[in-house]
């Protein structure tokens, strides 16, 4: 490595090593302009820079921070030294940044083993200077159209620009995202089939229908929502494949898995009841076993682990669960599971929508077709009684609940935030439902403050009475 450095490329690391003391001496986040600044002076600097021994991956559409989050938490746990982009953007300018700050003035790595979560649309500007030993990958679903275009464009640049040193770690219960690198080592990890699988499909979107290969129109045994199950092609041998890590039983209500390994079977622990998360733990399993951890270790650790708070929270509060959730904005798949979810949680509920992507909102797109792939539906719902909107697009998300079939007796629609979480109507409610948008977290916090209030003024008015 030594002899590849350059005059420009020293300047570009001292630089950025001097950008970073003085964002943090100006209390500013220092996640992603150093390396930007790096890459401008020196555009092959990532190359350059000496990387970990040991570089694990995480990537995918959905669930990226989530996973990467539960593997830095149990390898902290259990005493490895390492390095990741947790505070850090997942693009290629981020993921320098991150490893400039574990390198030292000459370039050289301080630590041997790096965790990083990697944007998949990045993959062209990651993959050719640095090569992960594993690579998992989450899931591949339709995303913003202003990030990620279709479902087969994202599956191409992965398979491209993936090492073939890596091995990857897939969800063999996505169809599209376990043909991804087809000449890597691969390790599979899927659930087998549940109780609540159909053999039709209820959400609007369903990224690939027809086989790549030969054309065909994909069959399933089963579904679980939108692609993800078991699927195959009645005239070639393109198909979901076997899971290496299978998920032979949930106990929902004792929060506790069984998963199936070369024939041996292992109890783990559960956090959350989400089917989402549980894949998101089953994957962090997966490439934990693969690095050598033992089973005990592994379920103590997740134990101790809690989903982070900016994709999902619950709290009991008076006797009334306030829960927030992630629904990323423009994406119409994690809208949906956030809605399924929602619907199928037990007890009447209100539900807060901030759906706008507020961090693009002055140079978003006008585009609303997202809306209209996504399961609107779901949320046309007995136990739900309220549905509040708020956010710039509020009316197109109104229009889109009024043809969804939701009463409009139900929908209060309001521009601000704030205002609208006022017109909550708590009687008989056992449930609040904030969900919301990845840039909306403040805003996140605002609304259950006031739910919070409108919980004490009820409780205040009952006390009078």
């Amino acid at each position: 490595m030594e002899n590849r450095k350059t005059i420009k490329f020293y300047i570009a690391l001292w630089l950025a090593k001097f950008s970073t003391k003085i964002l943090k001496l100006l209390k500013r986040n220092a996640t992603s302009f150093p390396g930007d600044l790096a890459i401008k002076i020196c555009p092959n600097f990532l190359g350059i820079l000496e990387k970990p021994k040991t570089i694990i991956g995480i990537t995918g559409t959905n669930g990226k921070t989530t996973v990467s989050n539960m593997i830095n938490d149990i390898l902290t746990e259990n005493g490895y030294d390492f390095v990741n982009n947790k505070y850090g953007s997942n693009i290629d300018r981020g993921i320098t940044t991150t490893l400039i700050n574990a390198s030292d003035m000459h370039g050289r790595t301080k630590k041997e083993l790096a965790v990083l979560e990697i944007d998949e649309r990045s993959a062209n500007k990651v993959y050719p200077y640095l090569t992960p030993k594993y690579l998992i990958c989450t899931n591949i679903f339709r995303d913003s159209l202003m990030r990620n275009a279709h479902t087969e464009f994202i599956a191409d640049i992965l398979t491209k620009y993936i090492p073939k040193e890596t091995t990857m770690i897939e969800n063999a219960d996505d169809i599209i995202c376990s043909h991804i690198a087809e000449n890597n080592k691969r390790i599979f990890f899927g659930i087998d089939r549940l109780d609540t699988d159909t053999t039709y499909f209820e959400n609007i979107t369903r990224d690939i229908r027809i086989c790549p290969k030969c054309h065909a129109k994909l069959e399933y045994d089963y579904v679980r929502y939108h692609h993800i199950g078991k699927a195959h092609c009645p005239n070639c041998d393109y198909k979901t494949p076997d899971a290496d890590y299978l998920v032979t039983n949930i106990d929902f209500k004792k929060l506790k898995m069984t998963v199936k390994c070369k024939e041996k079977e292992e109890d783990y622990n559960l956090i959350t009841n989400n089917i989402i998360n549980i894949y998101n733990i089953l994957a962090v399993i997966a490439l934990l076993k693969e690095m050598g951890l033992s089973h005990k270790k592994i379920n103590e650790s997740i134990s101790k682990l809690k989903i982070v708070e900016t994709r999902f929270s619950e709290e009991n509060y008076k006797g009334i669960r306030i829960l927030t959730h992630l629904a990323k904005g423009m994406n119409p798949i994690a809208c949906s599971r956030a809605f399924d979810y929602t619907r199928k949680e037990p007890g009447n509920k209100a539900v807060i929508l901030i759906l706008d992507d507020l961090h693009e909102d002055k140079s978003g797109s006008e585009n609303t077709a997202w809306q209209y792939d996504t399961d609107y539906e779901f949320l046309n719902n007995d136990l739900i009684k309220q549905i509040i909107v708020a956010g710039p697009r509020y009316l197109d998300s109104n229009v889109r609940l009024l043809m969804a079939g939701v009463p409009k007796e139900k929908i209060v629609y309001k521009k601000n935030e704030i205002e609208a979480t006022e017109t909550l109507n708590l009687n008989n409610i056992d449930s609040v439902f904030i969900l919301h948008d990845l840039y909306s977290i403040e805003e996140t916090k605002n609304i259950k403050n006031k739910v919070k209030e409108l919980i004490d003024e009820k409780g205040n008015k009952s006390n009078e009475n």
